[in-house]
């Protein structure tokens, strides 16, 4: 073999001992990489997606080779033992990296021997990865290997989900799962080490992240081998931290409803407090006798009902054309009802374009005012609104916790006119109303 062809060996040989210096956890305070991360896998089985404001791929750059790792060893095989390594500044967003899609890949040409020699110990690289799992520890490596070669000559990543591992093939895929949170994350193998005894893995710095290590540097971990088809690509069961926030969400769930009741009597007891002249007029002045109020009418107010309040009492609309009316009684006569003053409503935009038929009627905005436990007491909430020169309110029925609440809403026409109609509702006593959508 020529000076050359020894050249080319030499190197990915001593490339598998380059992580042997990973003997302590990286520190936290330190030099963060330049450029960050790993393209866009795809997201796998493992977790069932990511979250939906997570960019398509990883939001981090993918790692280049940095030329000035290359090289500087010392006596064992070990990468610049005299230098510390460090993690970033900052934490990254491991829950927007996506875990490598596990697939079938061949052997990397280099780093698969087997056997080989590290500090003195032989190991003997896997035939078959399937059933393998291991427990023990796992260390992660950070900033003073992001960029380098790995022993597969692919780059290290630390914003990317990789390991090192002494014997299974490169590249590989395998599950590692943190024993004490429940915490587990999918890697894609691509290292050798670590070369330290009770050691399995070394973690990428995201991947120690996911797996919530990096504060004690290691931790105590499950290795399992994956390959496509495996039924161990989904996760066996939620993560400390995932039980967790399902408790938070059932406890958040089952107390909405005595909420939503208990501020309902609030508001009950509140509106229950004004006086009733302020919802319905105790004389009205000339001409509002024939006015419909939808506040004073103990029926709802709908079509139906707006044609038998204007047959009783004997009204019809001026239109300027004659029209026969049925008359109240004998001795009452047909009443010409024209348009009276009222406080209008400002003027609502013509509706966006795309709009839905909901939001050209109601508007885009919907606020809720309160929810009562009344009927009665809603409905003089409403007057209170009207009387107010607000137009366009309207009560809903909806069931919580067993029992029915009255839900009295303002439309708005878009969030700057609902801002202005919100601080008017406020004035009246109400509280602040919410932003709903129906």
């Amino acid at each position: 073999m020529n000076t050359i062809a020894r050249s080319r060996w030499l190197i990915p040989g001593l490339l598998i001992l380059a992580l042997a210096a990973c003997s302590s956890a990286p520190k936290k305070p330190g030099a963060s990489s330049a450029g960050s991360s790993k393209p866009s896998a795809a997201v796998v089985q493992g977790k069932g997606g990511r979250p939906a404001h997570c960019p398509e791929g990883s939001p981090y750059k993918a790692a280049a080779e940095d030329p000035s790792t290359r090289g500087d060893y010392r006596a064992g095989g070990l990468y610049k033992p005299g230098v510390n390594d460090s993690t970033p500044t900052y934490i990254p967003n491991v829950a927007c990296i996506p875990e490598p899609e596990v697939v079938d890949l061949p052997r990397s040409p280099i780093g698969n021997k087997s056997p080989y020699v590290v500090l003195g110990k032989q190991y003997q690289v896997m035939d078959k990865t399937r059933g393998y799992a291991e427990k023990g520890t796992a260390s992660y490596y950070g900033a003073k290997f992001h960029g380098r070669l790995t022993s597969n000559r692919e780059v290290y990543d630390m914003y990317a989900f990789t390991a090192a591992h002494k014997t299974l093939p490169l590249p590989s895929f395998a599950r590692v799962t943190n024993l004490d949170n429940g915490e587990s994350v999918i890697v894609r193998v691509n290292d050798r080490g670590p070369f330290h005894d009770g050691r399995v893995v070394d973690l990428s710095y995201a991947a120690a992240v996911r797996l919530g290590i990096t504060q004690r540097g290691t931790g105590n971990v499950e290795v399992r081998a994956l390959a496509p088809g495996d039924d161990n690509l989904m996760v066996d069961k939620p993560s400390r931290r995932e039980r967790r926030e399902v408790a938070a969400a059932a406890a958040a769930a089952a107390s909405a409803p005595a909420a939503a009741v208990r501020s309902a009597s609030e508001m009950d007891a509140l509106v229950g407090k004004l006086p009733a002249a302020t919802a319905t007029a105790a004389a009205k002045p000339a001409g509002e006798k024939y006015r419909y109020r939808v506040a004073d009418s103990a029926k709802p107010g709908n079509a139906d009902n707006f044609d038998h309040w204007m047959r009783d009492n004997g009204v019809r609309v001026a239109t300027g054309k004659p029209a026969t009316t049925q008359a109240a009684s004998v001795n009452s006569a047909p009443v010409a009802v024209a348009a009276l003053p009222a406080a209008a409503p400002a003027a609502r935009p013509a509706p966006a374009p795309g709009a839905t038929l909901s939001q050209q009627v109601l508007g885009s905005v919907l606020l809720q005012v309160a929810s009562f436990a009344s009927r009665d007491n809603a409905t003089r909430a409403l007057g209170q609104l009207s009387s107010a020169g607000i137009a366009g309110a309207s009560i809903s029925d909806i069931v919580r916790g067993g029992r029915t609440l009255w839900r009295l809403r303002v439309p708005a026409p878009d969030h700057a006119s609902a801002s202005e109609l919100a601080g008017r509702i406020a004035g009246l006593g109400f509280g602040a109303p919410q932003i709903v959508k129906d």
